[in-house]
């Protein structure tokens, strides 16, 4: 809660709330906390995050002894239209404002329901081919998924009598009636960045005998960084039947298209990526080692190059299917031999130099995140 010296700002209210004297002219009658969101995503998932962000001021203030549970109330807002409108209207960059304040106004006299045949999220991105919609996304939505704060104080009026000091303890003028409660200017809570990991296996590799594990971090900007590490060493030595590769490669990712936009590690991504392997393979007859014999991955291991291209399809609420091809230059330094008994006797020392496929991965694909979950496909 410390983002953007929202702790100060709690603190203050804190120990205000916890430090009201009997003589006081003002007596705290109500503390409510808004959740509220912004509009991308389905309904029933916007009003979870909602629930989560006010649970977490509830909670925070919840423990003060002057604040019972009858003084306090939660209010859910999900979809924050009428905060997106004034959003707009306060910033002049927003593409095509005009048309974008209509439509707005359009959404909330139909309470945000779909209309015409289409849902008004779906609405906001059709407009001028979605230009408003990115920038909105981009500049504006994070200031909507935020928690609200709202005091209400009521005046004692028999303590105002007998005090002849000035009113100028508040911002907001009172009311002139003790039942009347009158707010003060609310407190914002911005929600913080949330961590969007994922950690995944490859699939074709684990069917060829090498297991895998990779893990993906969301750096924004619709940029990542991925990394996998996989390793196999297997033998049969009764038919000198060896199967054994280790390595791993490291990937920069940028994500784009529409599901990109709707939700982090989701939809298209292109890259690049540099890889280091060894391998140690031999089926009855001639081996070949990449890497130098009984040295370690970075003893004249293959490296590698290249551009990716990928696209991530959502199967469950975490977990995702990632399909990958990598293209690139593969080269390294390996060595002939054949196993006679318990040696391998050398027969030549050659050197490889590979242009073409050199990444393919079907990943499974298990997100990690208080927000990190699928809004289309499989479970919601």
């Amino acid at each position: 809660m410390s983002l953007h010296g929202n702790d100060t700002a709690l603190s203050a209210i804190r120990d205000r709330i916890s430090c009201q004297y009997p003589d006081s002219l003002f007596r705290l009658q109500r503390l409510e906390v808004v959740g509220a969101a912004s509009p991308e995503g389905s309904i029933a998932f916007n009003r979870w995050l909602s629930e989560r962000r006010a649970e977490v001021l509830f909670n925070y203030f919840g423990q003060l002894e002057q604040l019972p549970d009858s003084m306090m109330s939660l209010t859910f807002v999900g979809r924050d239209w009428q905060g997106l409108i004034r959003m707009v209207e306060a910033d002049a960059n927003v593409p095509y404002q005009s048309e974008v304040l209509d439509l707005l106004h359009e959404i909330v006299a139909h309470n945000g329901e779909p209309f015409d045949g289409l849902d008004a999220v779906a609405w906001l991105k059709h407009l001028r081919g979605g230009k408003p919609y990115l920038y909105m996304y981009r500049h504006l939505f994070p200031e909507l998924r935020a928690s609200q704060l709202r005091l209400w104080y009521a005046s004692v009026w028999y303590l105002r009598k007998l005090q002849s000091a000035p009113l100028t303890a508040f911002p907001t003028p009172l009311t002139s009636r003790p039942e009347e409660l009158s707010p003060l200017t609310p407190y914002f809570l911005p929600k913080k960045s949330p961590l969007y990991l994922a950690l995944k296996t490859n699939l074709l590799y684990d069917a060829l005998l090498i297991p895998s594990i990779g893990a993906e971090v969301y750096l924004g900007g619709n940029f990542s960084v991925a990394a996998n590490w996989s390793y196999g060493w297997w033998k049969t030595d009764h038919h000198h039947w060896y199967w054994r590769a280790y390595g791993g490669d490291v990937a920069v990712r940028y994500w784009f298209g529409q599901a990109a936009h709707q939700k982090p590690l989701t939809g298209h991504h292109i890259g690049v990526y540099a890889q280091a392997f060894t391998y140690d393979f031999e089926a009855g007859g001639k081996g070949q080692i990449a890497g130098r014999p009984g040295g370690s991955i970075w003893d004249k291991c293959h490296v590698g190059a290249g551009i990716e291209y990928g696209y991530s399809l959502p199967i469950r609420r975490r977990l995702k299917l990632d399909f990958t091809i990598g293209l690139g230059y593969v080269g390294g330094q390996y060595w002939e031999y054949k196993p006679v008994d318990d040696c391998y006797v050398w027969q030549a020392t050659k050197q490889r130099h590979w242009w073409g496929p050199t990444k393919a991965e079907v990943s499974l694909v298990w997100l990690i995140g208080r927000d990190n979950v699928n809004r289309k496909g499989g479970e919601q």
